[in-house]
């Protein structure tokens, strides 16, 4: 028999023996702060006796807490963990185990103890392995499907960069919008619970420049152009701006909780008059477009005691057209004016954005103070809490549905890709063998119009895929249409596989649990709105009115927008009839659930109506409702549906 096998086997079994008996002790410090984990290990030691071996491993659950944890023996069968801040507890090897220490609990006019902003930005680890399945997969279909139909006629020329690996997996992005002396530095410094390097705040404008402000272990300011350099991070397509932008433009690097899920943009105040706009050397509108293309969240910030909208910021607002489910209005500093004057600065805001931003849809509007100095005005600290609570639940959705934003992303990417590349085939098809191609191509671009119509109709395809006709025509004039090469169906069919059967296959693998709206990640206590009574909307289910969340809202458009659509944006019967027959619901209910969700009895259905039909199939699958309600109520009818 082998000697050393022998010794090995019996290795072997004496792990095995230290891990059947080793034990887990968890101890929560102070008020939460550190985790302790003590294992006591049997082992041998020379003359047969036994020893205890232990092992600490701390993590550091706020900022405010030392990094460094040391541990010492104190007695026989008694450890101590002692820190640089007084702090020590003891753990007994017993079923019991005690702690001591220090919880810090002290507020400013009824705000939450600091510490409460940044501990809930976690998600599930089961969660988090899904969402990098589901991102592995959208990567995939980009490199297989989209990325060579793009390369292939020159989409990322027209439109946005091609995007890499760093682009897919980048943090939910939250750009900062508003004049100067809104308090968009000082909202970031809020949330992180701590400055920032390169943090400038004042009552004059101070933040001349971007910053994006990103977790890091060092705390470090990064150059422009060095940021626009590395292949790591998401800004590697802002070289396209030049230098003169990268001069302005840095990175503040730090480690804070909340930085470890998702990356703020600070943007330079906006300054009214035509000269401050004239003033940059860079594009500062096209700048924006590009972030606003990349965020998650955009946050509109307005001071209460400055409420008009300049010249730049109107452009600046309307460069964020096609992102309005991404906005959020902050009325910050609220908490400097009274009750009453608070409600007539609502008003006046809303009349303001009323004229700038044109939805039918009423915007959501978060009013409080947010820093941490006490309230000026205490009469209304309970509304602001609880609005601070909302935002802060808001935000701390962001990285959850980070995939499902990403999906419906890729979703208009590749369909504007597909009439990208149909709009190029049919050009290209206009020249003859010995046509004058310069002829050729000055006149294609003065009946850009006509070409549209005709790829429009011919296709079938949503006037709403179609690019800015001007922007397309002004990029088409550098490019030899002719050498283009023909449309290629295999890559077309191949697009078409990807939105009607791929995407839907990665959307089944998202957890449930993302699809909760706000409300349910908020407090179980809510605070009345004291502006209810003046019917001014200031929570998210009061501006419409309607039984559909924001968030299952955006999972139904996403589904809507992978089917077959006419020229319109609508979805025949047949096209839907498909969608809804996977429910596994009996005919007879899914006849019901069209007649009430075809709410114009046109035979077909538009995105709202389709969530409609969706929610109520959902209801009945989840056994929520028990039957198909004779009539639709009126709180599920669309707030655009609705009969005045």
């Amino acid at each position: 028999i082998n000697r050393s096998w022998i010794v090995s086997e019996r290795e072997r079994e004496r792990e095995r023996e230290r891990e059947r008996e080793s034990k887990r002790c968890e101890l929560l410090v102070g008020s939460g702060r550190v985790r302790l984990w003590v294992v006591a290990r049997s082992g041998r030691r020379s003359g047969g006796a036994g020893r205890a071996r232990s092992r600490c491993v701390a993590s550091e659950r706020r900022r405010r807490w030392p990094p460094r944890c040391s541990v010492r023996r104190t007695t026989r069968g008694m450890m101590a963990l002692t820190s640089t801040r007084s702090c020590s507890a003891t753990i007994h090897n017993s079923s019991s185990t005690s702690s001591t220490g220090s919880s810090s609990s002290s507020t400013a006019g009824g705000r939450a103890r600091r510490g409460q902003r940044t501990e809930e930005f976690k998600t599930n680890t089961k969660e988090e392995d899904t969402m990098k399945s589901i991102m592995n997969g959208l990567k995939l279909l980009y490199r297989k499907k989209i990325r060579p139909l793009e390369e292939a006629y020159k989409f990322h020329e027209f439109h946005s960069p091609l995007l890499t690996d760093t682009d897919m997996d980048a943090k939910p992005m939250v750009l900062l919008l508003g004049q100067y002396s809104t308090g968009k530095t000082t909202f970031i410094k809020y949330l992180l619970e701590r400055e920032f390097p390169g943090q400038r705040i004042g009552p004059e404008p101070t933040t001349d420049r971007f910053v994006a402000v990103m977790h890091g272990q060092d705390e470090r300011v990064i150059p422009g152009n060095a940021l626009a350099a590395d292949a790591t991070r998401p800004f590697t397509a802002l070289n396209k701006f030049g230098m003169a932008f990268l001069n302005k433009f840095e990175c503040a690097q730090l480690p804070a909780p909340i930085l470890e899920k998702m990356m703020f943009i600070d943007t330079p105040g906006v300054l009214s008059g035509e000269k401050q706009r004239i003033g940059r050397s860079y594009d500062f509108i096209q700048v924006i477009e590009w972030f606003a293309g990349r965020a998650d969240r955009i946050l509109l910030l307005f001071d209460a005691h400055k409420l008009d909208i300049s010249d730049e910021f109107k452009l600046a607002i309307e460069a964020l057209k096609g992102h309005d489910d991404k906005i959020r209005v902050v009325l910050n500093k609220a908490d400097r004016v009274s009750g009453q004057q608070l409600m007539r600065v609502y008003g006046a805001l809303m009349w303001s954005l009323g004229k700038v931003i044109k939805t039918p849809e009423v915007l959501r509007v978060y009013i409080g103070s947010f820093w941490d100095q006490p309230y000026q005005h205490k009469e209304q600290a309970a509304l602001f809490d609880a609005e601070s609570n909302d935002l802060l639940a808001d935000l701390r959705l962001l990285p959850r549905n980070a995939s499902m934003r990403k999906i419906n992303e890729l979703i208009k990417r590749a369909r504007m890709a597909k009439v990208h590349a149909y709009l190029i085939g049919h050009l290209r098809n206009q020249f003859g063998f010995f046509s004058n191609k310069a002829k050729t191509q000055e006149k294609l671009l003065q009946d850009m119009a006509d070409h549209f119509r005709t790829v429009q109709h011919q296709q079938n395809l949503p006037i709403g895929d179609f690019p800015n006709m001007g922007r397309f025509r002004q990029t088409l004039a550098r490019f030899e249409v002719h050498k283009f090469p023909k449309l290629d169906e295999a890559m077309i069919a191949a697009m078409d596989q990807v939105l009607s059967k791929d995407i839907p296959r990665l959307m089944k693998m998202l957890p449930a649990a993302l699809f909760k709206t706000v409300d349910a990640q908020l407090h179980t206590g809510r605070v009345v709105n004291p502006f209810d009574d003046a019917n001014i909307a200031l929570r998210a289910k009061a501006q419409s009115g309607w039984s559909i969340d924001e968030i299952s809202k955006k999972r139904y458009d996403a589904r809507f927008h992978t089917l077959q659509l006419d020229a319109h944006g609508y979805a025949s019967g047949a096209v839907v009839r498909d969608v809804l027959m996977e429910s596994g619901l009996p005919t007879s209910d899914l006849r019901k659930i069209w007649g009430l969700a075809d709410i114009d009895r046109d035979g077909k259905m538009d995105s709202s109506e389709f969530a409609v039909a969706m929610f109520l199939v959902e209801q009945l699958a989840s056994k929520q409702i028990t039957q198909v309600p004779d009539q639709l109520p009126r709180t599920l009818v669309p707030p655009n549906k609705r009969v005045k």
